[in-house]
């Protein structure tokens, strides 16, 4: 009798995975991406010629944007409360002012701090705002082809370095966890950290600011569930 050597057979879903997978870490400032097209709105509505109360109400909405987007970078919201307190909080201010607005004898001091709050910004003021984002959005693209990971089915991969330095660890031990720290931030981008532990490095790898984490967790999770090791059975000889 004699016994085959094990055998290493792929799974029927290997054929649909891919051979590698790409991750790559952001800076926090992709997600002043709402400011970002608020600019180039706002910019586009002062080519025309509008009055002085649409200027002003064009700049109290970018403001209010870039308001929000500050807060979302400034601040971690990592459960539904705490995005719906904030919501409640937006409302809550947003109704104020339109109740002292509208009700200017209500509270006169109030009515004349908000009726002195007019501010205005040109349509270049916008675009140079649009020119400085687009420098750094495309500074961002073009450092992070020189720094991110690939996940293959046997191993992992550092890209990173000018010169495309590459350090590998072992990928089929390889454990992950993925975390869901603001749920702006997610809401915005599907975006959130992914913790990688290879199996011969002691300490964990953390990725911040990975987008479509989801989607990217479950190929990956899918590539290295593919490989099955199969023992074939042992053949009678007569």
């Amino acid at each position: 009798m004699s016994v085959p050597a094990p055998s290493v057979t792929a799974s029927k879903s290997e054929a649909n995975q891919p051979s590698q997978i790409y991750l790559v870490s952001y800076p926090k400032i992709i997600f002043l991406y709402p400011t970002f097209v608020a600019a180039i709105i706002a910019g586009i509505t002062m080519l025309f010629n509008v009055g002085e109360a649409t200027s002003h109400l064009v700049s109290l909405v970018f403001l209010a944007i870039f308001a929000t987007n500050l807060a979302v970078m400034a601040f971690d919201f990592p459960r539904t409360t705490s995005l719906t307190l904030f919501f409640f909080l937006v409302a809550v201010g947003i109704g104020l002012w339109s109740l002292f607005k509208f009700n200017p004898n209500l509270l006169p001091a109030v009515t004349n701090v908000i009726q002195r709050l007019n501010p205005e910004a040109n349509a270049t003021f916008y675009f140079t705002l649009v020119t400085a984002f687009s420098l750094i959005y495309i500074a961002i693209m073009v450092t992070r082809q020189f720094d991110y990971w690939e996940v293959r089915p046997n191993e992992l991969l550092h890209h990173h370095g000018f010169m495309s330095d590459l350090k590998r660890y072992s990928a089929p031990n390889l454990r992950i966890e993925k975390e869901i720290t603001d749920v702006f931030e997610f809401m915005l981008l599907g975006a959130g950290r992914l913790i990688l532990h290879p199996s011969s490095e002691p300490r964990a790898i953390v990725l911040e600011n990975v987008i479509n984490i989801d989607r990217k967790e479950m190929a990956i999770t899918k590539m290295l569930g593919a490989l099955q090791v199969r023992v074939a059975p042992p053949n009678e000889e007569a």
